[in-house]
């Protein structure tokens, strides 16, 4: 039995991805609203088949090669009760000879091969478990135990994959974690694999980059509210698992939604280049910030010919920009990290396998995949600047730069994580920002108020809809949505309108090719004909993630919740002491805006605070109210106590429901939370 998943895999792979013919999936829509592809999008569809490289399979192979085995069940249960994980929800994708003709061709391919599940041998002393969550979790055989890369996003799920890898290879300790990144499905599951006590006392290594903690909580806080909103449309959370919704999530099927923790490392990797042994293991390791996450870090393993190429070198290029939200990453820089890792370790390097996709055997094929995909990061670097030094601009290059054509014929070059598109718009707007140079478009109206205009002057939404309809049956579907977002806009409780721009959505998104920009469009389709679905929401961040998050963090983040307006006319300075860690600040409040500064204390001071940092932590995470701290007397007030009673009417909460598109209801999606709570950090998981 162990070997069966496997053979339908095989089967379906050799089929599928190797067919050229047509066939659309006459399966039903998950929406009462919902169209099939249409003509266009078939033939679309039909024509990428006969044009892309489809004869090359040796992803096919790759993506087999050293299994073990895969365990009896499909779905990981979370502690709470709900399932966690759930990978057989896709397993329509391995229906035999099976062409979904509203699935890109090449991202169906992408989709399938992320159907990889269970236990895998990369080389003797190395295994990795797919298919468990976003990412995969690695095991390094060392002389007493395991030695675990990047433990997933959830304590469940990497329970599951320890678990597991042990049922079959024999009960093994974990002995060290190596986190790769900052982002959380590389460290969330880490509760799952060790126990925090044996870390504190040395007997658990966790190693990771240096800066990895400042960015696995700062990068998601300040606009954290905002980024979990748009991962509804990035990660399309709210689809359901379909030929018409969710396939895939490019370097996975997507995040698991147990529990997410954070132990701190208690090693850090400090120089650029950085060789340790743990257990009998040799590793050097190679810190990468500014690429796919800005503390990052390669690992080589000299004694096994091995090289662990993080989230850097995965089967797919990646996102300069995540449509989540997200500091525009340095393309120029991650292809220059991808060259030093090819001189440092590329020339010996006999099997390359990462924290996504699958394992690259062989120094020939190692240094093709290598060298490719730092020649894709250089070219939209330099191809994208190339183009603005010409006088194109962030609203036209994404219609102009195109890929190399040798890269385009590369599997490994394909851009499904990240997208072309909005790649690269992101190089100009890292160098060059947002503007265009038009000054229209440096003051320009909201697109509520210019709106109302174009109707006007169109005559208004009969003609329009009859416009968009007429481009929407000529197959011209970004004409139409050019029209038909104008009228939502200004008329947004129109539901013809809305219920024509979803099915253009529909339509451009069936025909993407990443599933980042896929789930984008479909998820703006759901929405515009249903509303804002109240019934889910991303899964939180965890209390560790909060626990972890600075003090002076926890105040900015402060400043980000002030309504100013409220702050009008008052100002204020707060000492603020926290005596168990030694910490001091200064809080201060005027022109509507608040601040802070650590290590001082005002001498003018209106009020002082003094909590213990631990207690403050529980207020943070919303256990304890403040109010309760002073009731109890672990936090004391010494001065004007309306001070602290004005700020807490001028902090707001962000919820979670706000309208993207116009017109689709607003929801609470967020429970009620006291006021000095720390809301979510965003969830990182894919970077």
């Amino acid at each position: 039995m162990k070997f069966f998943f496997l053979n339908i895999l095989t089967i379906t792979l050799t089929i599928v991805l190797s067919t050229l013919s047509a066939g659309a999936a006459e399966q039903e829509h998950f929406h009462p609203k919902g169209k099939l592809p249409s003509t266009f999008t078939v033939e679309k569809q039909a024509a990428l088949r006969q044009s892309m490289p489809f004869d090359d399979e040796q992803d096919i192979a790759e993506a087999k090669r050293g299994f073990i085995a895969a365990p009896p069940y499909r779905q990981i249960m979370a502690e709470k009760g709900h399932v966690a994980w759930d990978i057989g929800k896709y397993d329509f994708l391995l229906e035999e000879g099976q062409n979904f003709d509203s699935i890109h061709p090449s991202l169906q391919r992408q989709a399938i091969l992320n159907m990889n599940y269970g236990l895998f041998e990369v080389i003797p002393g190395i295994y990795q478990v797919r298919g468990y969550d976003l990412a995969n979790i690695s095991f390094i055989k060392s002389d007493t135990g395991w030695i675990v890369f990047d433990p997933l996003t959830a304590k469940e799920t990497a329970a599951a994959a320890l678990k597991f890898i042990n049922e079959q290879l024999g009960e093994r300790p974990v002995v060290a974690v190596v986190y790769s990144h900052s982002h959380a499905d590389h460290f969330g599951g880490v509760r799952g694999v060790v126990d925090e006590e044996d870390v504190r006392s040395g007997k658990v290594k966790i190693i990771a980059p240096v800066g990895f903690m400042d960015h696995a909580v700062s990068e998601n806080v300040y606009a954290g509210n905002a980024m979990n909103r748009r991962m509804f449309y990035q990660y399309g959370v709210l689809l359901p698992a379909s030929p018409y919704g969710h396939v895939d999530q490019s370097i996975g099927k997507g995040t698991a939604a147990g529990n997410l923790g954070l132990i701190p490392p208690n090693v850090v990797i400090e120089k650029d280049i950085e060789e340790m042994t743990v257990d009998g293991v040799r590793m050097i390791f190679q810190n990468t910030p500014g690429t796919e996450a800005p503390a990052e870090m390669n690992t080589y393993f000299p004694d096994l010919k091995a090289f662990w190429a993080a989230e850097n070198i995965v089967g797919t290029i990646h996102n300069i920009y995540t449509l989540r939200g997200a500091l525009v990453r340095d393309a120029l820089e991650w292809s220059k990290q991808i060259n030093k890792a090819i001189y440092l370790f590329g020339q010996e390097a006999e099997v390359m396998f990462a924290s996504h996709s699958w394992p690259r055997w062989g120094n020939e094929r190692i240094l093709e995949v290598m060298k490719g995909q730092r020649d894709t990061y250089a070219n939209l670097n330099n191809g994208v600047l190339h183009l603005a030094n010409q006088g194109v601009t962030i609203n036209q290059v994404h219609n102009v730069y195109e890929v190399p054509k040798s890269l385009q014929q590369q599997w490994y070059a394909r851009s499904y994580h990240g997208s072309v598109q909005h790649n690269s718009r992101a190089v100009i707007n890292r160098y060059l920002g947002y503007w265009d140079g038009n000054p229209t478009t440096l003051i320009p109206l909201s697109p509520e108020d210019s709106a109302s205009l174009y109707v006007e002057m169109m005559g208004g939404a009969k003609p329009i809809i009859a416009k968009g309809k007429e481009l929407f049956d000529q197959g011209k579907y970004r004409h139409a949505q050019e029209i038909l977002n104008k009228l939502v806009y200004a008329e947004p409780q129109n539901q013809e309108a809305k219920d024509l721009l979803a099915d253009v959505f529909e339509q451009i998104g069936y025909q993407q090719e990443s599933p980042s920009v896929r789930n984008s469009f479909l998820a703006a389709a759901l929405e515009l004909r249903s509303g804002i679905p109240s019934g889910a929401s991303p899964k939180s961040s965890g209390p560790d993630m909060i626990r972890a998050m600075t003090t002076e963090l926890w105040l900015d983040f402060l400043g980000v919740r002030l309504d100013s307006k409220k702050a009008a006319g008052k100002a204020f300075k707060i000492n603020l002491a926290t005596p168990d860690n030694g910490e001091k600040f200064v809080v201060e409040l005027s022109n509507g805006t608040l601040t802070n500064i650590e290590g001082y204390q005002a001498d003018d001071a209106d009020l002082t605070v003094t909590i213990d940092r631990e207690d403050l932590v529980m207020t943070m995470m919303g256990a304890v109210s403040f109010d309760e701290q002073i009731a109890a007397g672990k936090a004391t007030l010494d001065g004007n106590r309306q001070v602290y009673e004005d700020l807490k009417t001028m902090l707001v909460h962000f919820d979670l429901g706000f309208e993207i598109m116009p017109g689709t209801g607003a929801e609470d999606l967020t429970p009620e939370e006291k006021p000095f709570q720390q809301e979510q950090p965003a969830d990182t998981s894919g970077g």
